[in-house]
């Protein structure tokens, strides 16, 4: 402010003086016409110098009161703004739980109160501690980086939570539990619905197929391209029927049988059920660099393995390439593969591909014999194992499918061989 002042006298001064130079100047040298229309013209000048500075000394807020006031105003509004935002989350329908990177509780909503018991005097404890036993502190305390779902709520076991955990500004993490108890109704709905039909189905189909074997084209030669529609379709049903049971099985299980899988066996028979579902069509070989085991599902495995496989050997035009890998990963996972030369896959498809029924090309899946289940079994089976499904398909470029199976499931090889082996297409 001092300085403002400072500036406005000094500029006043030299106006004022300039004109008075100015005026003495023209009266000696001009006529006083001219001195008294500088001077005057002077005035003006000063004059309006001082109503700006003026307004201006008004307008700025400098003074310490001003700027106190200014700073009491932005608190205010940003005090305001914060009960906004915490009255808004207190009152949403899911849990929220905001922890500190020692997993202290630092804040809750009401919600969290309902769905997991948490209560004034939980503030400042540890979050998995008062969790213990249940098995939403189990999953935070081994894997709470990956969203969670279907768990019993601490607080009423009848209710079924979603889980994810949020990083939050500095050191700090959001906790997000969702009421997910009428969709998890409706699901085991449709699965106890899927899982009786299917059952249901198995003996009339059987029967049906039963008699349609019976019957001899020769017999009644006009009705034999009618027998062998009836025939084929109805294998077909039957087979989509039990990929149903196996897939209702996969979805009640929690957790498999843990045998040791050895790989390079499996592989061999893998490549022995490729050559023969292929009849010669394409070039099948398989390379497999580590000879370590699994720990898991012989069975399940193998029949995933099997359906990855099978799909290659179907969608790859005669003449193409199959490879079945299996190799070692640097974190001491391992990856089983299957690379093709097939005709790809969009990448609009991908994300899909695991869902049931869902098909790239409808006639294609069909003519091959597909059901439309197999790729939502082999995901089923691969969660159960704590393995994931990953992907790779470029249109023109093939495919290629991995099972990436943790290192936790990897056991040591019961040999140290490399095995390979190719089988040329005719």
């Amino acid at each position: 402010m001092r300085s403002i002042r400072t500036r406005f006298d000094t500029g006043f001064l030299v106006i004022v003086i300039g004109s008075m130079a100015g005026a003495i100047v023209a009266a000696l040298w001009t006529s006083p016409w001219w001195a008294l229309g500088i001077a005057l013209g002077g005035e003006a000048v000063a004059l309006g110098w001082w109503l700006r500075a003026r307004r201006a000394r008004r307008t700025r807020p400098d003074a310490p009161g001003q700027l106190r006031a200014a700073r009491a105003l932005r608190q205010s509004r940003l005090r305001a703004q914060l009960h906004d935002v915490r009255d808004a989350v207190g009152a949403l329908a899911d849990a929220v739980v905001l922890f500190d990177d020692q997993g202290r509780v630092r804040w809750f909503n009401a919600a969290a109160t309902r769905l997991l018991g948490v209560r004034r005097e939980h503030v400042g404890q540890s979050l998995a501690q008062w969790l213990d036993g249940s098995e939403l502190g189990a999953w935070l305390r081994t894997n709470a980086a990956q969203p969670a779902t279907d768990l019993p709520a601490p607080a009423d076991a009848s209710l079924r939570l979603a889980a994810t955990i949020i990083p939050f500004g500095q050191r700090l993490k959001v906790l997000l539990a969702r009421d997910i108890s009428t969709l998890s109704r409706l699901e085991q709905v449709r699965r106890d619905f899927v899982a009786n039909v299917s059952h249901e189905l198995r003996t009339p189909l059987t029967v049906i197929h039963g008699y349609l074997e019976l019957l001899d084209p020769a017999d009644v030669p006009e009705l034999a391209p009618v027998l062998g529609e009836m025939r084929m379709q109805s294998q077909r049903m039957q087979q989509i029927v039990e990929d149903l049971l196996t897939l209702s099985r996969l979805e009640t299980r929690e957790a498999l049988p843990d045998e040791e899988v050895a790989m390079i066996p499996l592989l061999e028979t893998l490549r022995r059920e490729a050559v023969a579902l292929s009849q010669g069509r394409h070039r099948i070989s398989v390379e497999a660099t580590t000879g370590v085991r699994l720990r898991g599902s012989i069975h399940h495995l193998h029949s995933a393995f099997s359906n990855l496989v099978s799909n290659a050997v179907r969608y790859t035009p005669s003449g193409g390439e199959i490879v079945i890998g299996w190799r070692q990963t640097a974190d001491g996972g391992a990856i089983f593969s299957v690379r093709d030369s097939g005709l790809g896959i969009s990448a609009e498809h991908l994300a899909r591909l695991t869902e049931r029924f869902y098909r790239v090309s409808s006639s294609r899946s069909r003519e091959s014999g597909g059901t439309g289940l197999g790729l939502s079994i082999v995901k089923h089976v691969l969660n159960l194992h704590q393995g994931r499904l990953v992907i790779e398909s470029e249109p023109g470029r093939g495919s290629t499918f991995s099972c990436v199976m943790e290192a936790s499931r990897v056991l040591p090889p019961d040999h140290g061989g490399i095995f390979r082996a190719e089988t040329p297409a005719n």
